[in-house]
Formats: C-alpha cells, sequence, structure tokens
C-alpha cells in the first residue's frame, strides 16, 4: 500500500530552486514527525530533513543547511522547498512519516518512520 504520495520533483538547473510536496493517500493513520529521505544509485538511502507535527523542531543534514527547508501543514502534507540545489542532490526523495508519538529512535534513522511513499525523482544539471 502507498501510504505517502510525493510531487514535484524533476530535471533542473543547478543553482535553481524546486518544491517537493507530499501528502497522506488515505486519513487512516497520525502523523507526529514528517521525514525527507533521498538515494543515489549505488548509495544507502539518506536522511535529508525532519520536522514535527506541530512544525516545532526541524533537523537538516549539514550539506543542505541554508539551502533546503523543511515545512509542514500540520499532518496534511510536507514541503521541502530546495534552493540553490547542485548536481550532488541529484537523487530519488522519498517522503516519510512517523506514527510513534513517543519513538526514541532518532529523526535521521529511517526505522524510526512508518509510512513511506514512492519517491520521486530531482535531477540537477550542471
Amino acid at each position: 500500500q502507498v501510504w505517502l504520495v510525493e510531487s514535484g520533483g524533476g530535471l533542473v538547473q543547478s543553482g535553481t530552486s524546486l518544491r517537493l510536496s507530499c501528502a497522506p493517500s488515505s486519513r487512516t493513520f497520525n502523523i507526529y514527525t514528517w521525514a525527507w529521505f533521498r538515494r543515489t544509485s549505488g548509495k544507502e538511502r539518506e536522511f535529508v530533513a525532519s520536522i514535527s507535527w506541530n512544525g516545532g523542531t526541524t533537523y537538516y543534514r549539514d550539506s543542505v543547511k541554508g539551502r533546503f527547508s523543511i515545512s509542514q501543514d500540520g499532518d496534511e502534507r510536507v514541503y521541502l522547498q530546495m534552493d540553490r540545489v547542485n548536481p550532488e542532490d541529484t537523487a530519488q526523495y522519498y517522503c516519510a512519516a512517523d506514527g510513534d508519538r513517543y519513538s526514541t529512535m532518532t529523526f535521521d534513522n529511517a526505522r524510526r518512520y512508518d509510512y513511506w511513499g514512492q519517491g520521486t525523482q530531482v535531477t540537477v544539471s550542471a
């Protein structure tokens, strides 16, 4: 079952902007933390950013700090604003959601997240 649906990926030039969006495919579960991960060919999936259900806490991987911004509309939708992208940002981007309000796993741990999307491809040309 596809729990989350991403949109907004595409082919862009280096230095430009892109905005990803993600929403639940149904309203049968609660969301306490949203996150974005990405995977490039031949590499492990890596954490990009996360945001708490009330928007009060955000985390970013170092390489995207100051360029990417995560935001949310409660448990309705999450966004990833990607500015000044570069070819190293090329990846399949996945939206994830955590349905456990009391999870003790760190925000950058993929095992924390119960619900995943199928991914949207972002390709940045030099």
